[in-house]
């Protein structure tokens, strides 16, 4: 067995892959990785102490893209316009000069760029939470006499807790299907557990703690072969691996905006619906701008036609606009692009991870197979827990989830190779420190 890569042989195979990086002129489009003087809150899900701090020190490693991503240097002069030009400027009247079409106009360009959807079927607005909750609760509504909403029990939080929600709500039952923490839903799985009773399937492409990527393709058709509909949730794939919604048939999708789409801290989520599903789905929160005559203001509720349908309150303008250069930029560089690079950007961790970590007892719980695998990694050890919280405070940024999971978050189109060979340096260093 050859012996381990040193931190200087890392670096330098390293740098010669940033060097050949086909994507790398599009890093220096963001916001350069700092922590501002006044950052001083602990890492979400890491510590509850205020001696986990991020200190002022620049960002030596984001391994967290996964989660938040960086902002584009053209975020702040295009929100900074917004005030200054449209809002500031024609106030009111921008309503009618296009902020109330550009749920939609978004939700297209987002379409075409990332989730393979032809434009009509995909809008921008909400949270992920209340779109999960509409499109799970219309979806049970449209399968009548059907008792069961599947899901697997190591699916993200919020998913598993509104289908319980819902399941409270309507009286139905919860089949849950139980899955590794290290892999994720299967076709195997869900074939054993899909049958006449199924209303709903609730699943993630990417699995939020082991990375893995499920067959979106497979698991619809099983889903439909049993008569039931199938709602995706894209949180960890939107922009990260290719997805094809249409040509898989997909009835409903979710995703979260500020991952992989860098539409910032608490940005719109979307929703996309299959063209032919949507005069049949009628989803349950009827707010006045889903009204087909919002401004008539009249008695009772008559649904919009197409994907308005899904529409509820008024618009987040500013919170969707600064997506849109990134979702520009995704469409620009090109999914398969972005895809090569976050193989090998995770092939390169598992790689370190096996001849620096593993001799530590680190554990690589996410899979081995890249075309099973999405853009994280994710390490398991008992200390890991603290070993985050130490790192934050050296500008090392990857996330912790419980029990014992370091995620490695690679965000293809901003993570370089250094970074992330240096990221790995530090995480050895924090379990091994040198004498």
């Amino acid at each position: 067995m050859p012996a381990p890569l040193t931190l200087g042989e890392a670096l330098t195979r390293a740098d010669a892959l940033d060097r050949a990086d086909t994507l790398g002129g599009y890093r220096d489009l963001f916001v350069a990785p700092g922590v501002p003087e006044s950052a001083h809150a602990a890492a979400p899900g890491v510590t509850e102490s205020a001696d986990a701090a991020a200190s002022d020190d620049a960002v030596v490693a984001y391994l967290d893209g996964n989660s938040l991503g960086r902002p584009l240097l053209s975020t702040a002069d295009t929100l900074a316009a917004f005030v200054r030009d449209s809002w500031g400027s024609r106030l009111i009247r921008g309503w009618d000069e296009g902020w109330m079409q550009l749920p939609t106009v978004i939700g297209d360009e987002l379409g075409a760029a990332a989730l393979g959807a032809a434009p009509g079927q995909t809008m921008i607005g909400d949270s992920t939470t209340v779109l999960l909750y509409k499109a799970v609760r219309a979806a049970v509504a449209a399968r009548p006499g059907r008792t069961e909403i599947v899901v697997d029990s190591d699916n993200f939080p919020t998913d598993r807790y509104v289908v319980e929600g819902i399941a409270a709500e309507r009286g139905l039952t919860v089949r849950w299907v139980q899955t590794s923490r290290t892999l994720g839903l299967t076709a195997e799985l869900l074939a054993e557990a899909v049958g006449e009773r199924t209303a709903v399937v609730v699943a993630s492409q990417v699995a939020y703690r082991s990375g893995y990527l499920a067959d979106v393709e497979t698991l619809t058709r099983i889903t439909h072969d049993a008569g039931a509909l199938v709602v995706w949730d894209l949180c960890h794939s939107a922009g990260s691996v290719p997805v094809l919604l249409d040509e898989w048939q997909v009835d409903i999708a979710v995703g979260c905006t500020y991952k992989y789409l860098n539409g910032g801290p608490g940005s719109p989520a979307f929703v996309y619906v299959r063209s032919e599903l949507q005069s049949e789905l009628r989803q349950p929160i009827w707010g006045w701008l889903g009204h087909a005559e919002p401004f008539a203001m009249g008695p009772g509720y008559n649904s919009a036609p197409g994907i308005r349908s899904f529409q509820s309150g008024t618009p987040p303008v500013i919170g969707m606009l600064a997506m849109r250069d990134m979702i520009a930029l995704i469409g620009e560089a090109g999914i398969p692009a972005v895809r090569a690079k976050s193989i090998a950007l995770t092939e390169l961790t598992i790689e370190l991870a096996d001849a620096w970590l593993e001799p530590l007892g680190v554990v690589v719980a996410s899979p081995r197979q890249s075309a099973e695998r999405g853009s994280h990694v994710t390490l398991d050890h008992p200390r890991f827990r603290e070993v985050v919280a130490a790192l934050w405070q050296t500008g090392v940024v990857p996330d912790f989830r419980a029990p014992e999971g370091l995620r490695v978050g690679l965000s293809p189109l901003t993570t370089t190779y250094r970074e992330l060979v240096l990221g790995l340096a530090a995480i050895r260093e924090a379990l091994d420190p040198a004498p």
